[in-house]
């Protein structure tokens, strides 16, 4: 392993960090702060905070929330795909078909089940 081959990274994650931190420290020491009650009040949505920030959500909303992440970063996985589609050929398109049908498949299941119906 050529540990000289990584000091461009290496060289790049230290500038990085100083100039980060760096203009956080000049931020908070040249930054005005003159913090108030208005300032320092709770805002939620242009009027005043009604109920506990501790509410319960509905399961319903997580379970939707999840569902759209897992379904989202399947499609993601279409991409690398489509670009190599020439390089991968007829077997690259079966197992792409297999996986889509798994995709529509859970999907149908979870529209069935009612996970996406709000009432």
């Amino acid at each position: 392993m050529n540990i000289e081959s990584y000091l461009p990274v290496l060289l790049f994650i230290i500038v990085g960090s100083v100039i980060g931190f760096a203009l956080m420290f000049l931020g908070s020491v040249l930054g005005p702060s003159r913090p108030d009650s208005e300032k320092l009040s709770p805002y939620e949505c242009g009027f005043e905070a009604f109920e506990d920030a501790r509410m319960k959500f509905d399961v319903r909303y997580y379970l939707v929330a999840i569902l759209f992440i897992l379904f989202d970063l399947e499609i993601a996985f279409l991409f690398p795909w489509a670009m190599a589609n020439a390089q991968v050929g007829l077997l690259g398109f079966g197992t792409v078909a297999v996986f889509l049908a798994v995709l529509v498949v859970g999907f149908i299941y979870e529209w069935k089940k009612g996970a996406l119906d709000w009432e």
